[in-house]
């Protein structure tokens, strides 16, 4: 009885996990388009349904760990990029496991996008699209394990 209970539970556990994945919130590598290479890591958390990101790392050889979002217009200008809110009000599409609704920074640039996540890959990639008037790109984030 107690080997069937322990079964069990561990795969109500594993069916969890997995299910749990099936979000943007956690610990993402940023990929440079161009390069390939990882850029940074972003740490996305939610509260009250909705989700907020910010930058956790700058994993480039060549960045400069002291770098401020001089290019930024509000809030964050002359921010320190290390700590930086880059995502911010997104939410949880009613019945798909898609978070829209909010915006996304691009330091580089200081601009502000639509956004829309989806996981993909039961949760190990995350579809990062950002959008003015519905023209924009989609950027692929790695899971961090």
């Amino acid at each position: 009885m107690l080997i069937r209970i322990s079964i069990a539970v561990a795969a109500l556990s594993i069916g969890n996990f997995a299910f749990a994945q099936m979000t943007p919130v956690g610990t993402w590598h940023t990929i440079d388009d161009k390069t390939k290479e990882i850029k940074s890591e972003i740490v996305i958390t939610e509260s009250g349904g909705v989700v907020s990101g910010k930058i956790n790392k700058l994993l480039r050889k060549t960045a400069d760990q002291n770098a401020k979002c001089t290019e930024c217009s509000d809030d964050r200008k002359d921010k320190m990029m290390v700590g930086l809110e880059i995502i911010r009000g997104a939410k949880k599409a009613d019945g798909k496991d898609v978070w829209e609704d909010g915006k996304i920074l691009d330091p580089e640039n200081g601009k502000n996008y639509t956004l829309r996540l989806t996981p993909t890959e039961g949760g190990k990639k995350l579809d990062v699209r950002g959008s003015i008037f519905g023209i924009g790109r989609t950027q692929t984030w790695v899971r961090v394990q």
